[in-house]
C-alpha cells in the first residue's frame, strides 16, 4: 500500500452506490485490506451515520492508513487496525457488513477460506453481510479478455494468486455460513458480489 490508486478512484463511487442500500445509520462496517484508504474515505464521507473500521496486513500499511485518517478528519472512521486475513484476527466487532475490495485474486487461494471464516466471527449472526469486488470467472472461463490478460499477469507475478472462479468462492462463502444473493456487474469487467449470513 502506498499513496494514490487511480483504479480506487474509479470505482470507489461505483462500489459506494452497491454498498449504500444495505447500510442503515448506526450500522457498522469492516473494511479488510484498505490499501491507500481511499474506498473506506469516500463511504465515510458519504455515509456520516455508518462507522467504518479500516484495517491493514502489516504495521507498514497500518502507519500509512493513520496519516490518511488523521488528514481526512472524518469522526465516523474507527482508528486502523492490523488484520491479516490468514492469521490471528483482532477481537472486534460484530460488524454488520464486511468489505474487501480487489484482494482475493491477489492473495494466495487459502485467504479466501480465511476472509469468510473471519467473517463468520465478527459479523452479526443474524443477516450479516460480506461485500467483495473484483475480477472474476464465471463458469470457469474469464469474462473479458483483459481480464485473461490480468489472470496470466497476476499469476507471473505470483504463482498463488490469479482470477477466481464464481462458483468457487460461493462454495467457500456456503461453507462458511454464507449465501450468494448479489451479482452486480461493474465497471472495467469487474463485479461486487454479496453474501448474507443467515
Amino acid at each position: 500500500m502506498s499513496g494514490h490508486s487511480a483504479a480506487a478512484e474509479r470505482n470507489k463511487e461505483p462500489i459506494l452506490e452497491v454498498l449504500t442500500p444495505f447500510l442503515a445509520p448506526g450500522m457498522s462496517v469492516l473494511e479488510v485490506a484498505s490499501g491507500t484508504a481511499q474506498h473506506v474515505i469516500h463511504f465515510a464521507r458519504a455515509l456520516p451515520q455508518v462507522e467504518f473500521q479500516p484495517t491493514e496486513k502489516d504495521t507498514t500499511g497500518l502507519a500509512e492508513l493513520v496519516v490518511a485518517m488523521v488528514t481526512a478528519g472524518l469522526s465516523n472512521i474507527r482508528s486502523p487496525l492490523v488484520l491479516d486475513v490468514q492469521a490471528d484476527w483482532p477481537r472486534v466487532g460484530p460488524f454488520d457488513v464486511l468489505v474487501c475490495i480487489n484482494m482475493i485474486h491477489i492473495a494466495p487461494w487459502p485467504a479466501t477460506d480465511a476472509l469468510f471464516a473471519g467473517a463468520a466471527r465478527t459479523l452479526k449472526s443474524d443477516g450479516g453481510r460480506v461485500l467483495l469486488y473484483g475480477p472474476y470467472r464465471e463458469a470457469g472461463l474469464h469474462t473479458a479478455p483483459s481480464n485473461e490478460t490480468f489472470d496470466a499477469w497476476l499469476k507471473q507475478r505470483d504463482s498463488r494468486s490469479g482470477v477466481r472462479d464464481l462458483d468457487e468462492v460461493t462454495s467457500v462463502a456456503a461453507k462458511h455460513g454464507f449465501s450468494r444473493d448479489t451479482v452486480i456487474k461493474m465497471p472495467a469487467n469487474n463485479l461486487c458480489v454479496g453474501f448474507v449470513r443467515g
